[in-house]
């Protein structure tokens, strides 16, 4: 056989084996791609008439964070829409809301929708399985994903001419009409959706690899230099770990919240959302800011501001990505670059129109695949 050949039936075996759970990982990603704009527009909007007089200050929101007594970590998120509520995150999940103006906990108006996105971000990556067998769920997905990159690879190889001519892009490149059978019509859409979909797919499955399996973030982490063990996490930790476990505290005899929340907002007039990493510990020196330009996942778009808390004079104002490693940069990128994300709405649509022309991929795959290997020998049966 030509390493053609074996590059075929490679590529038609490995597609027939994971089409199906391929089909379904596609099929949910469509369903996720514009996850952040529509849980956003589900969002609590708060009334007018709710919103007489001055709202809370940031000291005042952040002792209402702490009356719990939980030892979590927490952080203030204010929004620009006037009529959004403070979100108190401690930790991914873990968000409640809260009046700015009356300090009254609020329901979340998105909950019925997050709860869908839930479940299908949970059969996109888990196959919707729970408990310890979440990790049979991942391995498969993982593996699916990584058989895809192969299937995507090998299909560009087979896909690319010994010779450009018209014909050939005709067949190939460009959809056709009045097609002699569905035979036809299939190759020719499984060619076209292919080549127009390989570098969107190639981003969303390559940032896939790399989230599933430790040993390609490890062969990242190489790639930049730096041991995997080196890892950082995000800034915004406030005291740092020496006082993480100890419970939030009111600030008191230091600089105000509110103060440097306002020195935040005057800091960039085009800020979308301004996090205040509130301190774990009395003794905490600084308190971190994060202004976001952007939609939360271009972290490009976030400037750290650090405020000395005796007396709140801004010490520092960097970019968040200039704080992380090269090889941390890129780990944040590619989780982002997954979802498109990372380029905003167009990156977003990008990633959701690869997923769907994947879905007719595996479609006229498995369609391709049987007019091949099945139905001559259901017809050799039936004769």
């Amino acid at each position: 056989m030509s390493f053609r050949r074996i590059i075929f039936w490679s590529h038609l075996s490995v597609g027939v084996t994971v089409g199906l759970i391929v089909f379904l990982l596609s099929a949910t990603g469509v369903l996720l791609t514009y996850e952040r704009q529509m849980l956003d527009s589900a969002g609590v909007r708060l009334s007018q008439d709710t919103m007489a007089g001055a709202p809370l200050t940031a000291d005042e929101l952040a002792v209402i964070a702490a009356s719990d007594g939980s030892q979590a970590q927490r952080s203030l998120v204010f929004h620009r829409d006037a009529d959004r509520p403070v979100e108190i995150s401690a930790g991914r999940g873990r968000t409640s809301l809260v009046h700015p103006y009356t300090g009254e906990p609020l329901e979340s108006g998105a909950g019925p929708m997050q709860d869908f996105f839930r479940s299908v971000t949970s059969l996109h990556r888990y196959l919707a399985m729970s408990g310890e067998a979440r990790e049979t769920g991942a391995a498969i997905t993982g593996a699916a994903n990584l058989a895809f990159l192969f299937i995507l690879v090998s299909g560009f190889y087979l896909w690319w001419p010994k010779a450009w001519r018209w014909s050939f892009i005709k067949l190939n490149l460009l959809f056709r009409k009045n097609l002699p059978s569905a035979k036809a019509r299939d190759y020719n859409w499984h060619h076209v959706f292919g080549i127009w979909a390989l570098v969107p797919l190639l981003a969303v499955v390559i940032s896939g690899v790399v989230i599933s399996y430790p040993w390609a973030g490890n062969l990242l982490a190489r790639a930049y230099g730096e041991a995997p063990s080196a890892q950082r996490g995000p800034p915004g930790s406030g005291g740092g770990d020496a006082d993480a476990g100890q419970e939030l505290a009111p600030l008191q005899h230091s600089a105000a919240l509110q103060d440097m929340l306002e020195t935040a907002r005057a800091s960039d007039s085009r800020w979308r959302t301004i996090s205040i990493a509130l301190p774990a510990s009395p003794s905490a020196p600084s308190v971190e800011l994060t202004v976001d330009t952007g939609n939360g996942a271009q972290y490009d778009r976030k400037r750290l501001l650090t405020f000395d808390r005796s007396d709140g004079s801004l010490l520092t104002d960097v970019v968040v990505a200039q704080t992380q490693s090269p090889y941390r940069r890129a780990r944040i990128y590619l989780r982002f670059l997954h979802t498109g994300e990372v380029y905003g709405w167009w990156g977003q649509t990008l990633a959701g129109l690869g997923s769907l022309a994947a879905l007719f991929l595996v479609w006229t795959g498995l369609a391709l695949a049987w007019r091949r290997l099945i139905l001559p020998l259901w017809r050799k049966r039936r004769a």
